[in-house]
């Protein structure tokens, strides 16, 4: 039993790939730049990578398995790599904790608020991604137009493509 503990996840190399893909996503210079205008801080990248994130963890989730279990390893994933930022920006050990748990709570927030807006529409949605990844200083529809496409790109996404490590986003 004790030996389950050393054996290497045998969707690892899926899971390497679709964070790689979301956090190349979420860090395209494009993001930052008219007419998005996400702030080039920890903040406006943890809001984009939130984004990105959100729109391929509900895709897995929704498709056959592996794919909900790929979605919480890619989610695992996603939370490590909060966790080594945390401690790159120097954040102390004590204090890793209690930003996680904050963290934990943005990303979950920001996934049932946009997913809540996108059914409510497309000025819903445009004022929720506003009101958190702009910290309300901007116009969210651009921001919008982009969660719609991402969304409906990886909607028509088979399983097999995320089985290969690839996501599949729109240019910006």
């Amino acid at each position: 039993m004790i030996f389950g503990f050393f054996r290497k996840n045998q969707l690892e190399d899926q899971i390497v790939g679709l964070h790689r893909a979301v956090v190349a996503q979420s860090r395209l210079p494009a993001f930052f730049l008219p007419p998005y205008g996400v702030a080039d801080t920890f903040e406006g990248r943890f809001e984009l990578l939130t984004l990105n994130a959100g729109l391929v963890l509900r895709r897995l989730s929704l498709l056959p398995e592996p794919g909900p279990k790929l979605a919480q390893s890619v989610s695992d994933a996603i939370f490590s790599g909060f966790d080594d930022a945390l401690r790159e920006v120097g954040i102390s050990d004590v204090g890793v904790p209690k930003k996680m748990k904050k963290l934990a709570r943005a990303f979950m927030g920001r996934g049932a608020a946009y997913g809540k807006a996108c059914a409510e529409g497309e000025a819903a949605l445009s004022a929720a991604l506003a009101r958190n990844i702009l910290a309300g200083q901007g116009d969210g529809a651009p921001l919008a137009a982009y969660f719609l496409r991402a969304k409906a790109l990886l909607d028509e996404t088979p399983i097999d493509i995320f089985m290969r490590g690839e996501a599949p986003f729109p240019a910006p």
